[in-house]
Parts: C-alpha cells; structure tokens; sequence
C-alpha cells in the first residue's frame, strides 16, 4: 500500500484529531493533551538505578554510523555528531554509535572500531562529548549524564571491506535470510564465537579505559548477537535451547564483570521481531512465506499475541536481572528484513518497501512492548524506541509514557539527526521548530545504502547543500514518483 493511503502525522493538527484517527484505525496509543510546565514534568525527572542518577528521562539512542575513518577512527562528521548529542541535552547517551569489536565484525567499511590503536580517538570522541554538554548546560551539568558505548558484531549483515560486497558470518542457518545472499553465507563454528566472547570482553576493558560509564552488548536488529537468541536450528552450545542461545551474551557479561570491574553493563534487545517482509510487484512490504520450523526470537505473528511472544524475552531479561544487568533498551525488528517493525517511516530508504501498515502502529508497537516488559520487570530501568515518527506529538507521547510508568526513559534516533536539541527545547518548555522536526524521509539510511556518509540530508543545512544531498534527493524523487503511479 502506498505512503499516500495514511496521514501524514503533520496533518492531525489537534489532539483530538489524532486520536480521532487512532481510534478509527484501531492502534492502541496513548497521549497526554496538555504537557505539565518544566518543573513538573515526568520528563524533566532523575532517575537513580544503583547509584547511577540520570538528571532527565530523554536518551540518545546508539546509531550506525558510516562516516568514521578506514581505520575505525572518529572523522570531523563523527565528532560533529557526538556534540550535537552532547548539547541535545538528554542525560543518557545509550553508545551513541553502534562500535565494533573487530574488523569482520563492522556493518560497513566506515563504522567505529574499538581497538588499542583507536582506543585513545574514542576517549576524545567521548571528552568532546561532554564538553559540548557543559558549554551547553553548565560547568558541572555532566554530574548527572550517563554515556556508554554499544558494542557490536555485524553477523550476517557485515560488510568490513566495501559497502556493496556483503561478508556474512551467521550465528544459525535461516532458508529466508540466507538466500538474500548470493555467495552464501558462513555460520561461525563454537570455537570462533568463544574467541569473539574474548573480543568483546576486550573491547569493553578498552572502552572503560576511555571513560565511558557502561558498554551496551548489543542484542538487537538481526546482528549477531541478537541472532543468537533466535537460533533453535544451531547444533552445539551456542543453539537449540534457551539456555545455549543465551550462552554468547551471558558468557560475555560475566568476562566484563572479572575484565573491567565497575563498568557497567546494559543491553539493547529486539524484544520482539516478525518473519522477514520483501517488496511486492506494486513496492509494498508483505511477509515472506514461511515454514512452520520457528526461526527468530519473539516473533510476533498477530499484535493481539504481543504479550505472548514476550515470554521468551522475559526469560532473557530474568537471566539479565540475575546477572546485575539494570538497563534495558528495548526495540524490535530488523533494518535489513523488516524496516516498517524496526523504525516506523512513512517514506521507505532505498533498499525498503511501501509500508505495509500505517508506521503509528508500529509506534505503539514499540510503546507497548516495552510497557508490558516494564511491568514484568518492575526493578529494571527500561529506554523504549520508536518515538521519532510521532514528531509533533512525541512531547505528548513521551510525556504520557513515562507519566504512567510504561517506560522509564524515551530514546531518540532519528530525530535527533535532524533536530539535535530537541530534548532541550522540550524540557524548557520551548515550543517546538517545526521545520527541524524529522518528517522520516529515510534519507539517513538511504544515504549509507548508496555508500555516502550518514546524516539529516533533508533538514540539516550542514548536509543538505552537499553532492550526497543531490544524489539522494533524486532518488527519494524517483521512488516517491513510482509509488503516486
């Protein structure tokens, strides 16, 4: 179905006009009407988790970035980024980037890579960080921000050396996802995913070694962490049941606490997924016909059976709670096989497909498993995902959530690509800039897909004057001109 057949969120220009369109369509998503004054609001709340205060309830979501150097180094675009984190003023910035742990492991040939040789251009990378946070808020406003640094291994999506020649190396055979890649696909043996244990382990004594307060073991997005979790079909100790598909993280958890004690640990985790989408003849998404063999971790089938396909998620977050680990970023999906469950857009990145749904349920998709999950684990601290297509009404949103304790932190992507200081004009009470609000053109992803830097090239003015700019804008022009057909 075309982008054209939902309504764009700018149009519902009163809250009784969204949620007007909300109950018509069925999609369970709540708002407040009026926002309390900054003093007041949830939002503007510490939180305190095991003697970590984060002053407010906003943060940065970790982003895959294509703009560092060959060598796995922060560039001038990168380090241009990270102080537009700093000055967003959210108190937790969850990684900021998604970083390697080794070379095989990087989604492309331009990704952040943690080693001793880059190790002291991440502690820079991190200084600049709070140094734009203090010009911004004040000489002592770093006292209560919390900044990690995701760590991650590609898996089957890795491409190290080109953007364009894809370097799978698979946690588990998947007959779907395996035959998107014509030279076939390599599953890593037990004894290579003990050594990338070791990897992670290492990088994480490295980051501690940078300043960062924790390190994100990521577990999301179809990477192979997350993978993992979903690998009923592997043989050996690292597949089949729970209890091994959980062994690579918890193996990696317990060498961070012996490696780099007082760092802190967290975890992004797809908490739930759906089977892989392809683009139908008229450009829609519809789910890949698939066997009854399971494959993937909470699947979710039918959005009335959401709880039900957390139970395995829960186990995991129970395994996690056990392990000391307190903060949990949820999100869900995949940007390589289902874009529309992952990050909800009206118009689809290069490589995607019209949105088989209108992109606010899956906004609520995202609201409401984090809130179920929330209220099965009432001890951990949860950061949910999804908040940047709701654009004008993700004040109303997030203040909603929060207030009502379906989350504890609202994190943002996106958005802050195109409007860095959106949390500060939210939190003083400012009215928002429209004209810097992320309208989810995709052109963020669309630009790394061709192989160019990542960025807002729509509303960035620093981006949009660029040759990037014009090469991508021609293509949006061209998929939007297929689509109105």
């Amino acid at each position: 179905m075309s982008h054209t057949a939902y309504p764009k969120v700018a149009s519902l220009k009163t809250a009784a006009a969204l949620r007007a369109h909300l109950d018509r369509s069925a999609i369970p998503l709540a708002l407040d009407d009026e926002l309390l004054s900054a003093d007041r609001s949830p939002l503007a709340q510490s939180i305190d988790v095991d003697g970590v205060r984060v002053g407010n309830r906003f943060c940065i979501l970790p982003m895959e970035g294509w703009d560092g150097t060959r060598d796995g180094e922060p560039s001038d675009l990168t380090r241009r980024r990270w102080r537009h984190f700093g000055l967003s003023g959210a108190k937790l910035i969850w990684g900021g980037e998604a970083v390697a742990v080794r070379q095989d492991g990087r989604a492309n040939p331009h990704q952040l890579l943690l080693t001793s040789d880059t190790q002291r251009a991440m502690a820079a990378l991190r200084d600049e960080l709070i140094a734009s946070h203090r010009d911004r808020f004040g000489a002592g406003a770093d006292g209560d921000l919390f900044v990690g640094l995701q760590l991650t291994h590609s898996g089957r999506f890795a491409r190290p050396e080109r953007f364009d020649r894809p370097a799978p190396l698979a946690a588990a055979p998947h007959p779907i996802l395996d035959r998107r890649s014509p030279d076939g696909v390599r599953v890593l043996t037990d004894d290579e995913l003990d050594r990338l244990v070791d990897d992670f382990v290492a990088a994480a004594t490295l980051a501690r070694g940078c300043g960062f307060q924790f390190v994100d073991v990521k577990a999301c997005h179809g990477y192979l962490g997350h993978e993992l979790l979903g690998a009923r079909g592997r043989e050996g100790q690292y597949g089949g049941a729970l209890e091994n598909r959980t062994r690579f993280m918890r193996r990696i958890i317990e060498g961070i606490r012996a490696e780099a004690p007082g760092l802190q640990i967290a975890v992004r985790i797809s908490a739930f997924d759906t089977v892989p989408y392809r683009k139908r003849a008229d450009g829609a998404g519809e789910p890949e016909p698939s066997s009854s063999t399971p494959y993937g971790f909470g699947i979710v089938r039918d959005d009335g059976r959401l709880d039900e396909a957390l139970e395995e998620p829960r186990a995991v977050l129970r395994m996690l709670e056990s392990l000391g680990v307190r903060w949990i970023c949820v999100t869900g999906g995949s940007p390589y096989y289902n874009p529309h469950v992952q990050r909800p857009a009206m118009v689809p990145p290069l490589d995607g497909y019209e949105p088989p749904e209108d992109p606010l349920r899956g906004v609520a998709r995202q609201i409401n498993a984090t809130a179920l999950l929330k209220r099965s684990f009432p001890r951990l601290a949860f950061v949910g995902s999804g908040y940047s297509y709701l654009q004008e009404w993700l004040p109303h949103v997030a203040h909603h959530a929060v207030r009502t304790g379906m989350t504890d932190l609202v994190g943002l992507g996106r958005m802050v690509l195109a409007y860095p200081d959106l949390p500060a004009d939210i939190l003083a009470g400012r009215p928002l800039r429209r004209a810097s609000i992320c309208r989810t053109f995709s052109d963020c992803t669309t630009g790394p897909r061709l192989g160019l830097v990542s960025g807002c090239f729509p509303l960035d003015r620093f981006y949009a004057g660029t040759p990037e700019a014009v090469s991508i804008r021609r293509v949006r022009t061209d998929r939007l001109r297929e689509a109105t057909r």
